[in-house]
């Protein structure tokens, strides 16, 4: 039996994109924000595209944070991307000063422009490998990966950094803590090396 890839609908971010990356790799996942489903699935996966604070606002709003905590906390997978990672951490200064999920210490800021580096960072990018993770396998430090957001974490504990980019100045582009893996950027529009790690997040569901 197929494991129960579960993307969570919170009424933000790319959903069907990532749905479309695992039929790419022949597994089917459901989006949904219904809490039963939540509950029996076998992974969980958090997309997201907006604001922090408005997903915060739609995770409390749809029942879902609760739901997700257990998930979490009973060991399933979870993949989080872009605004998927950063809601893990203590807060963000996005619009305010706004608590996020709390699981990973830390905040996320606003990238600084300058001439040169135009803010959202948009587009292809590098990663530098920091740490050896499972769901790395098969990447290498140089891959390109695709990348939009304004805003990246700073993780209080550098142990939970898998992957480092540099824009401007090196910013955290991955982690991994038990059985939370985050990306900034997007695996779904990375190409083969994005459908690689979805691969890997499928083999580490048990």
């Amino acid at each position: 039996m197929s494991p129960k890839i579960v993307i969570i609908d919170y009424g933000m971010g790319n959903l069907r994109n990532v749905q479309r990356g695992f039929e790419k790799i022949g597994l089917e996942s459901k989006v949904t924000r219904n809490k039963k489903e939540i509950q029996s699935a076998s992974a969980i996966i958090l997309p997201g595209v907006g604001a922090f604070k408005d997903c915060m606002i739609n995770l409390a709003k749809y029942g879902i944070v609760e739901y997700l905590l257990r998930s979490i906390e009973e060991g399933k997978p979870y993949l989080g991307i872009c605004l998927g990672l950063q809601i893990l951490f203590s807060e963000s200064e996005e619009f305010g000063s706004h608590k996020g999920l709390d699981l990973i210490k830390g905040r996320v800021v606003k990238f600084k422009p300058d001439p040169e580096h135009k803010v959202p960072h948009m587009g292809w990018n590098t990663v530098e490998i920091e740490r050896e993770v499972p769901i790395l396998q098969g990447i290498v430090s140089g891959d390109f990966f695709y990348f939009v957001h304004s805003y990246y974490v700073i993780p209080e504990e550098t142990k939970w950094i898998s992957t480092l980019t540099h824009y401007g100045r090196p910013f955290v582009s991955s982690i991994w803590k038990e059985n939370l893996f985050a990306t900034q950027f997007h695996p779904e529009k990375s190409q083969y090396k994005g459908l690689r790690i979805l691969e890997n997040f499928a083999k580490s569901i048990g």
